[in-house]
């Protein structure tokens, strides 16, 4: 959107009851969420908005301030105002992280943290219907999308089926495709926490902040537990989105 006459489809009505910031914040959300500038995209200065649409400074920064507490932007100091590279990911069919990123035009990315085997634990054991002797491959990575790390993701799966780790390469479910091992049906559950301070770390949030917690059970077509993942989303980088029909 560089043409700046597109601009005037922000313009506030003056003549409207609706404080001008309020009109003006409303209008620019529905654009950026129409997809008028893409994520990571720069987003126009406040001096910018004040020429093309004629209001004032405090209207504009107003308007922003608003719509950064959305999350919807991003500031950088000494770089300018962006828009944040938010992900929705559908509640109603399994997705591959990878492959949405991308089709949304991310760039998406992975950072191994940890691809080691151990002995299951008490939560495995029972959602995975393994031995109390049995031994998992565990997997600890970080996802990202341009650059930003948007969740902390640890996944565990029967040795039986993974038995070295450390050929997974950056897609997980890839390799579980090419091994036959393809997940027809998931149960997800999704919780909200907050974040702890490893978690803060690898995010680059504060401690305590909201995150989305999901976790996933996978099953192959035969029925059978093969996939536990708990995942740590940034609330203000991720949404989950439920559609609904009557």
């Amino acid at each position: 959107m560089h043409d700046q006459t597109k601009l005037l489809v922000l313009k506030p009505d003056n003549d409207s009851a609706t404080p001008l910031y309020l009109q003006f914040s409303h209008k620019l959300a529905a654009a950026i969420h129409a997809g008028f500038w893409k994520a990571d995209d720069p987003l126009p200065s406040e001096r910018t908005f004040c020429e093309v649409l004629g209001i004032s400074r405090v209207t504009a920064r107003k308007a922003l301030d608003l719509i950064f507490a959305q999350g919807l932007i991003l500031r950088r100091q000494g770089s300018g105002t962006y828009i944040t590279p938010k992900l929705e990911q559908p509640l109603s069919r399994l997705t591959n992280l990878s492959e949405m990123l991308k089709q949304r035009g991310f760039r998406p990315a992975s950072q191994w943290l940890r691809r080691e085997i151990r002995q299951a634990n008490s939560e495995e054991i029972l959602r995975l219907n393994l031995a109390a002797d049995s031994r998992v491959a565990y997997l600890e990575r970080l996802r990202l999308a341009n650059e930003v790390v948007m969740a902390v993701e640890c996944t565990t799966l029967p040795e039986q089926y993974v038995s070295d780790p450390e050929k997974i390469g950056a897609s997980l479910y890839d390799f579980m495709r090419e091994a036959n091992l393809g997940v027809v049906r998931a149960i997800q559950n999704i919780g909200a926490v907050n974040a702890t301070e490893a978690l803060a770390k690898f995010t680059g949030i504060e401690v305590g902040t909201a995150m989305l917690h999901l976790t996933r059970l996978g099953f192959l077509e035969d029925g059978t537990a093969i996939e536990l993942t708990h995942s740590w989303f940034r609330s203000d980088y991720y949404d989950f989105v439920v559609e609904l029909y009557r």
